[in-house]
């Protein structure tokens, strides 16, 4: 037996047998070991905890519990942690409890509350409101208990913070506390628990700090986050970036109650690019784009992708005749189309034959609306002679007729001028407009057909008299191509205050928004002159009109203006005299967001108008996106 072992264990074949066993499972190791999962790649390096704090990775965190609440709470009181602009973990546990087990529990305590009520009465001390308080809520609950209206939870809330510094920890956590305590909510770091708080606030459903609150089911509703910082749809062109939480705000505004905007920012705070990025991502999507364009912003980028570039000054060949008649299909609307035209024609006659002394008003300090410079009397005669300027060129309320060539301004100067009463007078007036200064651009029959998905009209080589005249009738030219071929537009006003100094000029736009709807399109009111533009009735109204609206950086005389009409809050605005270019308050809705605008560099070079950035794409260089951030700094640990 003894000889039998001593030779196997001196046969070599086994011996070498075992010594490669040995050298697999060495090597089989050795490769274990340098295997990546998944778990190296979601993981921190290190995880240190302490008794006020833990570190993960190269960031500090610290848990918190909710300990304390008042006696009601009401619905979104935790929507300013859900939307704080800091990195949080947050977590809720429920726990339902059996009605029978509270109810006995709710005799009992009443009891007691009684108890002690009868003793204070009997030794004749001060009665206490507060055990008054608690036996009203205690039998209110047992009744709502008691016939199934309500039931009973234990609720837990805790959060976690995160930061890059002690300090900075410190900083962020004063700031929950308050915001907390403003609303009469108590919270306590979970001192020596940071690891269980970490435990119990990361997606395991592990609550190992059990630190509850009663709840009814009343109360516990309104602790659900149903309000959120993002403002995101499944269709839509993307405006840029939520500066929340680093998600995307892709919009639809034709999905809102009407598809009117207005945007309001100082000179150089990125209203004009915000507005080109718009109209350029929304041409990808078939909607046709009208802009009105003061200041030559708008041509490269028309150019780019083959637009219409119409230009109106008075040594141009464009003509626009302001007596076109829509061509419209609905029956309804054709009835009524030369009767719409004679009131925009009466808005429109009144800023020429008054706009010198309108101009010469608002030059001298007058602030508000120019009233009419036309009387009563003239407005009657002025009436009567548009409807036989019409009549004379064979139109008439007979929808028939309107295919018929219409009538000039120089027509209506003829009609004036051979007629009674104030006629010859009110020629006078319109003489500049057919023979004088001013003669031709609008005085001959319209030359322009719009066939183009893009058509932008510069003003800005007209005089200053004629300009708000001149994007009153571009308006008009385009809200009857608009109602005689109905698709999806977007007209765009840049510089918009010129047209609210004027009540006819400010009441044709109010009137556009307020109709728009119907007719598929969208404006764009763009102004920098805000005090002027909500200093009027008018104003107002179109601002209460647009669904949407995108507040970029404003001068400090303009914050107090914006803040009392979109109802900010004392951060927001703050904030908007402080937003760098490109950063501002997106509103949708009843919804809004802090947005970074970010273009590509594609995109930057058709739509920029900073000189730097100008002069580099000219010298064959790339400018850099406007407001661009990096995406990876904001995605921190813990979002």
């Amino acid at each position: 037996m003894i000889g039998r072992k001593k030779k196997e264990q001196l046969d070599p074949v086994a011996l070498a047998q075992q010594q490669q066993i040995r050298e697999q499972q060495e090597v089989n190791l050795a490769f274990q070991k340098g295997i990546t999962a998944l778990r190296d790649f979601i993981s921190p390096s290190s995880i240190e905890f302490s008794g006020t704090h833990f570190q993960i990775g190269t960031r500090y965190a610290r848990t918190y519990y909710v300990y304390g609440y008042p006696r009601q709470v009401f619905t979104g009181w935790l929507s300013s942690m859900v939307n704080i602009d800091e990195v949080m973990d947050l977590s809720m546990f429920i726990y339902p409890v059996e009605s029978q087990v509270v109810l006995e529990n709710l005799r009992k305590k009443v009891g007691q509350l009684e108890a002690g009520i009868q003793i204070d009465a009997e030794k004749g001390r001060v009665r206490d409101p507060g055990k008054q308080a608690a036996i009203i809520d205690a039998e209110e609950m047992r009744d709502k208990l008691q016939v199934g209206e309500e039931r009973f939870f234990r609720f837990g809330l805790y959060f976690t913070i995160y930061a890059s510094s002690t300090d900075e920890l410190e900083f962020i956590a004063h700031k929950v506390e308050s915001m907390l305590g403003q609303q009469l909510v108590y919270s306590k770091p979970a001192t020596s628990q940071q690891e269980q708080g970490l435990n119990s606030t990361v997606p395991q459903f592990s609550d190992q700090l059990q630190i509850r609150r009663n709840m009814n089911t009343g109360a516990l509703s309104t602790s659900f986050p149903f309000t959120s910082a993002d403002l995101s749809q499944d269709n839509g062109i993307l405006y840029g970036i939520n500066m929340h939480n680093s998600g995307l705000v892709i919009f639809d505004r034709f999905s809102l109650e009407n598809g009117n905007s207005v945007v309001f920012a100082k000179s150089g705070a990125g209203k004009s690019f915000t507005v080109k990025l718009e109209a350029l991502r929304s041409l990808m999507f078939g909607t046709e784009i009208f802009i009105i364009d003061p200041e030559n912003e708008y041509q490269r980028m028309a150019d780019a992708v083959g637009g219409a570039y119409v230009r109106l000054s008075l040594n141009s060949n464009t003509r626009i005749n302001p007596f076109d008649l829509p061509q419209v299909v609905d029956t309804e609307e054709a009835d009524n189309a030369l009767r719409s035209n004679l009131i925009t024609l009466h808005g429109l006659l009144r800023l020429m034959m008054g706009g010198a002394q309108a101009q010469m008003a608002a030059s001298g300090g007058q602030a508000g609306i120019i009233a009419p410079a036309l009387t009563p009397v003239e407005e009657a005669d002025l009436d009567a002679a548009l409807i036989e300027t019409y009549a004379k060129a064979g139109i008439t309320n007979d929808p028939l007729t309107h295919k018929s060539p219409p009538p000039t301004i120089n027509d209506l100067y003829d009609t004036l001028l051979h007629m009674g009463g104030t006629g010859p007078q009110l020629a006078q007036r319109l003489r500049k407009y057919t023979s004088g200064t001013f003669a031709g651009i609008f005085s001959q029959q319209s030359n322009i057909d719009i066939n183009n998905p893009l058509v932008v009209f510069n003003v800005r080589d007209l005089e200053d008299e004629l300009r708000p005249v001149a994007m009153y009738i571009v308006l008009n030219f385009i809200w009857n191509k608009t109602k005689s071929d109905q698709k999806k537009r977007i007209l765009v006003v840049d510089e918009a205050w010129q047209l609210m100094k004027y009540e006819d000029s400010a009441n044709f736009l109010f009137s556009l928004a307020k109709r728009a709807r119907k007719y598929n399109l969208g404006i764009t009111t763009i102004t920098q002159d805000v005090e002027d533009f909500m200093g009027s009735r008018m104003g107002r109204a179109i601002v209460a009109n647009a669904s949407m609206q995108i507040l970029l950086k404003q001068s400090s005389s303009a914050v107090d203006v914006l803040a009392d009409v979109f109802k900010l809050t004392s951060e927001e605005k703050k904030r908007l005299s402080q937003f760098p270019v490109g950063q501002g308050l997106f509103f949708a809705g009843q919804n809004h967001v802090h947005i970074q605008v970010t273009a590509s560099p594609s995109e930057m070079q058709l739509i920029t108008t900073n000189p730097q950035q100008v002069q580099q794409i000219q010298q064959g260089g790339v400018a850099q996106p406007q407001g661009t951030i990096d995406l990876t700094n904001r995605l921190t640990p813990g979002r």
